[in-house]
């Protein structure tokens, strides 16, 4: 069975220059194949197709092997990758791997905004951004993820946190800088992993199954901002979704650059812009969720979300305009709302210096 999606392009806003542009979907006729002919016709084959241990294989043979490697080189020179940033020389990359887990100066190429309260992109990727509130606009119906699954149904404590929050979705394609940063700087409250599936991140496979991003194995790290030092917008979920030929997500946080890494735990601190995780390699997803009524998206993100000009594949699923944009790790996400703000300041009477 195919669907309107199958073969249409599937465009995005680059952030910068507000211009369109139509992405080249890495293998994407092979995840078509396998997201509609296999899934329907042979399920077994497709439950192993989305493994642990397949995605393991293929990930291997994509990123450690030498056939791997010079179809990197092709795939990374036909996408204008700029090696130019890297920390390390990239005359020394010697498999795929080693440029998909690149480190970058981005303390001196991906700037970050000044004003404390504001969260940034996690991540090079594109992004959509939501409400889990059906009242909004934003709101977009169950597709991306079922929420109680998200989180964990067994956490009540989280679901009544964020429920009727927003949200903001980061899709990585494999070309992309592959670190996560943190978006906000406070305190871990919780850190854990939920089992799951290793699904594909293409545009058109995550529409054709039910709440993919649920259904993946995922980590979530719960993260209170209203601390001192702290970015004051509440409490926000980051949820780090591996895919197919992610293996691993490895969690390196550092506060200075990508130096003394150190493993996640509760009560650790997070800086806002700094190194968190590393997806190994591939492409994924992370997502973000924040408590209601304390963020505001920033508008230009909003605003290409509805662009009716462009050619989206989630577009033709959700029969409205939900159009992707292009960020860069550490640029605006969300402000917090001034009013929430203000509460927070007058309650807590030991961070009246934010003002």
């Amino acid at each position: 069975m195919t669907t309107a999606m199958d073969g249409n392009p599937h465009q995005y806003v680059d952030r910068g220059s507000g211009a369109l542009c139509t992405e080249r979907l890495y293998q994407d006729r092979l995840v078509r194949f396998f997201y509609g002919r296999v899934r329907e016709s042979v399920p077994a084959m497709f439950r192993m197709l989305v493994s642990r241990r397949s995605t393991a294989l293929l990930g291997y043979l994509n990123y450690d092997t030498q056939w791997g490697s010079a179809a990197c080189r092709r795939f990374l020179r036909g996408h204008g990758v700029d090696l130019g940033e890297c920390v390390d020389d990239p005359r020394g990359f010697r498999t795929a791997r080693d440029v998909f887990e690149r480190r970058i100066r981005y303390w001196e190429c991906r700037p970050m905004p000044r004003d404390p309260h504001t969260a940034v992109a996690p991540a090079d990727s594109r992004a959509l951004v939501g409400s889990l509130a059906e009242r909004l606009p934003l709101f977009i119906k169950n597709k991306f993820f079922e929420y109680a699954e998200l989180l964990g149904r067994d956490r009540h404590q989280w679901l009544a946190t964020f429920r009727d929050g927003d949200y903001a979705i980061f899709r990585l394609t494999p070309e992309k800088y592959h670190y996560n940063h943190a978006p906000v700087s406070g305190v871990v409250l919780d850190h854990y992993d939920i089992e799951g599936h290793y699904h594909s991140c293409n545009p058109g496979a995550a529409l054709r199954v039910v709440s993919p991003y649920s259904k993946n194995r995922r980590v979530v790290t719960v993260i209170d901002t209203d601390v001192p030092g702290g970015t004051g917008i509440g409490k926000v979920a980051m949820v780090e979704l591996v895919a197919l030929m992610i293996g691993e997500i490895v969690q390196c946080v550092s506060r200075s650059r990508y130096d003394d890494p150190q493993p996640l735990t509760r009560g650790l601190w997070l800086e806002r812009g700094a190194p968190k995780s590393l997806f190994r390699p591939g492409s994924s997803t992370t997502l973000l969720v924040f408590e209601p009524g304390r963020i505001r998206f920033a508008p230009d993100l909003v605003a290409n979300q509805a662009r009716a000009d462009a050619r989206s594949r989630y577009s033709l699923a959700f029969g409205r305009s939900v159009v992707e944009t292009d960020v860069r790790v550490r640029s605006p996400l969300a402000h917090a709302r001034t009013d929430a703000r203000r509460s927070y300041i007058l309650l807590d009477p030991r961070l009246n210096h934010v003002e």
